[in-house]
């Protein structure tokens, strides 16, 4: 599939027959600035329902409340500052993410928490912006979007503090172990799993995992453009991720799981909606 402006129905192979929400696509990264309409209308052809759109820096958490406020229903928002930019959450820019993560668009607050693979914040102020994120969504009362790579024993620190005063959160593109499965079960996390299971090389491990993730807390997401499923047949003419791949990692998971793919559309679009309070009902397009 090839990236132009088409908003023709998807083969079967990229399609479901119930309802899929996408809880994590960096919908405004500059790859989608061509043809973001178009991408949004094939993810809706493929049966991606409503999608939230993640804000990770004061600019990207402003842009995707402006794309859900034009779609309303249909997109909703993350507001929150990702580890990588931690250093640029200073008091005005946490003064003014509250505001922001009040609007009713808003779904949760962040991506936020820890990342220590790449350090391109230093560590003390990745905890300090973790921190105070977590304690922005306990005053506000959403979930929280949350990222960790390489922190695990801090970010379970952090959080396990925080989370007694807390609505929920999902684990955002779980990648990790089975201790660390059970540590994010344990403090009633949802998980949120890509297309990373779709990596015989890197995601192998995860297939087993998928049967231990409680129905009400697995969330699907494909973390566009990034984490393009490696199995996808024929190959897509370039390596950006999007929407309408999101019902090929469903079938992925469902494999895994033993279960029909439309058993686990349903539980994870269910799933979604009561974590994030997101409608039922969906507008038409428009």
């Amino acid at each position: 599939m090839k990236h132009d402006s088409t908003t023709s129905r998807p083969p079967a192979s990229l399609q479901v027959p119930a309802p899929l929400i996408d809880v994590g696509i960096n919908l405004t990264h500059d790859s989608y600035d061509a043809d973001r309409d178009a991408v949004i209308a094939r993810a809706r052809a493929a049966g991606v329902v409503q999608m939230i759109v993640t804000g990770s820096t004061g600019p990207s958490t402003r842009q995707a409340i402006e794309l859900a406020r034009a779609r309303p229903g249909r997109l909703f928002a993350t507001a929150g500052v990702h580890p990588h930019h931690a250093t640029q959450l200073t008091p005005e820019l946490l003064t003014e993410l509250e505001q922001l993560a009040r609007q009713p668009q808003v779904a949760a607050v962040g991506e936020c928490g820890l990342d220590y693979f790449r350090n391109l914040s230093p560590r003390a102020n990745q905890r300090d912006a973790f921190s105070r994120q977590l304690e922005l969504a306990a005053r506000i009362g959403k979930p929280v979007f949350l990222h960790q790579r390489d922190a695990h024993d801090d970010f379970v620190a952090i959080l396990r503090e925080h989370r007694p005063k807390l609505v929920g959160g999902v684990a955002h593109c779980f990648t990790g172990s089975g201790p660390q499965l059970k540590s994010y079960l344990e403090l009633a996390l949802a998980i949120g799993i890509t297309g990373w299971i779709c990596d015989e090389r890197r995601g192998a491990h995860l297939v087993p995992l998928m049967r231990e993730i409680p129905a009400d807390r697995l969330l699907l997401e494909t973390d566009g453009p990034y984490l393009l499923p490696r199995d996808l047949q024929p190959k897509p003419a370039t390596r950006r991720n999007e929407p309408v791949y999101l019902p090929h990692i469903a079938a992925a998971v469902a494999r895994a799981r033993g279960e029909p793919v439309e058993t686990l559309a349903l539980s994870s679009t269910a799933a979604a909606r009561k974590l994030f309070r997101l409608p039922d009902s969906v507008p038409p397009a428009s």
